[in-house]
């Protein structure tokens, strides 16, 4: 069993420091590091990877709470200025995944630069990033599952236990699952797929898709504050047809494109 020290990381008199803003913090060091030494190690100019970073991670945080708050606008409508206050919570990562990605394209179609290779030098720092920022879930108390008594289960206070459950103490930690979940991805792209896939642009970027989705389809179905589309998980939905395109994707590239010549 454990159970979250709460929200705040530091409280200096007014200000207060929350866990979900310095683990994405966190995230974003580590992974710029790491995709730094990646656009090195390719020849790619690393300048130009901090400026798709830079506007890359402004906006998937722009995309994930824009696509959090459109799946929760009968909350939000009546309170928009709840909107910004993202120190709370609700950041939804498809909505940052489809943001960031709108962003890089855009960014180095204009520049003339190889979209899928800086694609795939992000990718793996990307899913390392989701595994630490996964924690945030922890502090704040959301995104957990259903009850459970299993040895690690996780206690939620009264206040952020859903209606249904308001009885219950112990839920699933989802936030757990999806954090190994995705640390297993990235060691598996940066470790394994890295090098064998590196002429063959696109198709790294295609694995994380395909990789991620599927342990998102499963966790998502243990969670108890899914965003819906009608009857549906919106997750789900969106995790079986990343997988979907993504297979088809890489299947595509591996058989029928010729990989470029090394430079």
């Amino acid at each position: 069993m454990f159970a979250s020290p709460g929200a705040i990381a530091v409280q200096i008199g007014p200000l207060a420091i929350r866990w979900y803003g310095l683990l994405i913090a966190i995230a974003v060091l580590l992974g710029t590091s790491l995709a730094h030494r990646e656009a090195i190690r390719r020849k790619e100019d690393p300048d130009q990877l901090l400026n798709v970073i830079v506007i890359g991670v402004m906006a998937a945080l722009v995309g994930a709470r824009l696509y959090y708050v459109l799946f929760n606008w009968g909350y939000y409508g009546p309170r928009p200025s709840r909107i910004l206050a993202v120190w709370e919570g609700g950041l939804a990562i498809h909505g940052g995944i489809l943001g960031g990605a709108l962003a890089t394209v855009f960014y180095t179609v204009r520049n003339r630069l190889p979209a899928l290779t800086y694609m795939d030098i992000m990718a793996p720092p990307l899913v390392l990033g989701q595994a630490i920022g996964r924690w945030g879930n922890f502090f704040n108390q959301e995104a957990f599952g259903t009850p459970t008594d299993l040895p690690w289960k996780l206690y939620i206070e009264p206040y952020h236990r859903p209606s249904q459950f308001a009885t219950v103490e112990f839920f699933h930690p989802t936030f757990l699952y999806e954090s190994l979940w995705d640390l297993a991805v990235f060691a598996i792209l940066y470790v394994v797929l890295r090098r064998r896939l590196e002429q063959t642009p696109g198709a790294l970027t295609l694995c994380y898709l395909a990789l991620y989705s599927l342990g998102r389809y499963f966790v998502e179905g243990l969670r108890t504050d899914s965003l819906m589309l009608g009857p549906l998980r919106a997750a789900q939905v969106v995790s079986l047809t990343l997988m979907a395109a993504s297979v088809a994707g890489l299947a595509w590239l591996l058989l029928f494109q010729k990989p470029p010549r090394p430079r």
